[in-house]
């Protein structure tokens, strides 16, 4: 039997949780005797595109026998369909997309959708911030990028559970440590910054929680020891990144969020050897490290 050819594309090799969905993805590769190619889209959506559509469109017997990709803008809706008419399976990682449920009706070959619970990842951080805050406070929040359905969904999720009495302050970055250095020390220049009182600093990945310590660390002035005193805030929690900086005191907390590059390699596989369609999109479970009985004991 011909041995299953599949191509992983992530937004970047510059993120620990996209890298940690690249190990996990070639561990589950060698276990099932996969051929895994992995592209790297370095945060352009119109490379990611190019780069999907040339496999598309590769001869036939160069082909792989399906694509899983994490979208760094769209969800590529015109690529899959050509994908699917092409006999290539297709599975979106961590994003919400509307055209999977036409093109099952249409193609046999496996189409499908996993995602981390993103709206769960911000409630277990809304519940940090109030672990961490019991008399209130107000939050710096360092937001993914506009037009990131993880990074609405996660803000949907924090909102809902946060304290009335902890304010929020949101900036944006890229899902990168060097992103949130730089919004962070813009936002620190600004007279406001000084003004607020920050007295938390809760962001959508790990990377970028120790992107903005790092921009508070380099402040001078009276406040410096005080906000460096702050809890900061995380998600993604691999275990030698967001876990190790919680337990070496540079995060107070992170919420662990399974890689799923793993488990899409397997349904896939699964899949194509038995010719079965897999449910059409699969949630993975969050969880706060460490757990809330700890915050909460420790504040």
């Amino acid at each position: 039997m011909k041995k299953l050819s599949i191509v992983l594309s992530l937004t970047t090799r510059d993120n620990d949780y996209q890298a940690e969905q690249a190990k996990a993805a070639e561990d589950a590769a060698r276990r099932l005797n996969v051929d895994l190619q992995i592209v790297d889209a370095q945060n352009d959506a119109g490379l990611q595109s190019q780069q999907l559509l040339k496999y598309v469109q590769s001869p036939v017997d160069q082909r792989p026998n399906a694509i899983v990709f994490e979208p760094v803008g769209t969800p590529l809706a015109q690529v899959a369909r050509a994908a699917a008419a092409a006999g290539i399976g297709w599975v979106v990682l961590n994003r919400e997309v509307d055209y999977l449920a036409g093109l099952r009706r249409s193609f046999t070959v496996p189409l499908f959708a996993i995602s981390s619970n993103h709206e769960d990842v911000g409630r277990i951080q809304g519940r940090q911030m109030a672990a961490l805050l019991p008399t209130g406070g107000t939050a710096l929040y360092i937001q993914g990028p506009s037009g990131s359905d993880a990074a609405q969904q996660r803000t949907n999720g924090m909102t809902e559970t946060k304290p009335q009495n902890v304010q929020v302050r949101a900036v944006k970055a890229q899902w990168t440590e060097s992103s949130a250095h730089q919004t962070v020390s813009s936002w620190l220049r600004l007279s406001i910054a000084k003004d607020l009182g920050i007295s938390l600093v809760a962001a959508q990945d790990d990377s970028m929680a120790l992107g903005a310590r790092k921009a508070f660390e380099e402040m001078e002035g009276e406040n410096r020891e005080r906000w460096l005193r702050m809890p900061f805030l995380g998600c993604d929690g691999i275990p030698a990144t967001g876990q190790l900086w919680v337990r070496q005191g540079l995060l107070a907390a992170t919420v662990v969020i399974p890689p799923n590059a793993d488990l899409a390699i397997e349904m896939l596989a699964k899949a194509l050897q038995h010719g079965t369609q897999p449910v059409e999109r699969t949630l993975t479970r969050p969880t706060s490290y460490p757990p809330m009985e700890s915050l909460s004991a420790r504040r």
